[in-house]
């Protein structure tokens, strides 16, 4: 199941070139995972609160294949590639929406998220009923 958010490219996205900063990517990643989450009824929030555990990131991959400009209308994607006991990794994708409505592919990246006691900051098992929802 891949979960599709769109978001806008304003001047704080872009350097003095006029192209999206290439860690800003990370950052409309990071948007979509939470809004994939908060589709899924998963508030990150609650779940601290009802858990007392969070997601942190752990590693990233990423690959620019071409570059996104001020007005561009992006399509990022958050889609499951792997889950464990302790951490996911989710495949993701930033396409700019073309006027005729088709994908062009910008950035692609695998995000491994690690689920961590929010109060130790110490490793844990996601909770399986949150596994669950995942799938």
């Amino acid at each position: 199941m891949s979960f599709a958010f769109d978001l806008r490219v304003y001047w704080e996205d872009t350097d003095a070139g006029g192209i999206v900063f290439y860690a800003n990517y990370l950052k409309f990643f990071e948007r979509a995972r939470t809004e994939w989450l908060r589709h899924l009824g998963i508030g990150q929030h609650a779940l601290r609160e009802q858990t007392g555990g969070m997601f942190v990131v752990l590693d990233t991959q990423v690959r620019y294949l071409k570059p996104a400009v001020l007005d561009d209308m992006l399509c990022v994607t958050a889609q499951l590639h792997e889950r464990g006991r302790a951490s996911l990794v989710i495949h993701q994708q930033a396409a700019r929406r073309e006027t005729d409505g088709s994908l062009t592919p910008l950035c692609e990246g695998h995000i491994r998220i690690g689920w961590v006691n929010a109060h130790a900051l110490k490793p844990a098992r996601i909770p399986p009923s949150l596994l669950e929802r995942l799938s």
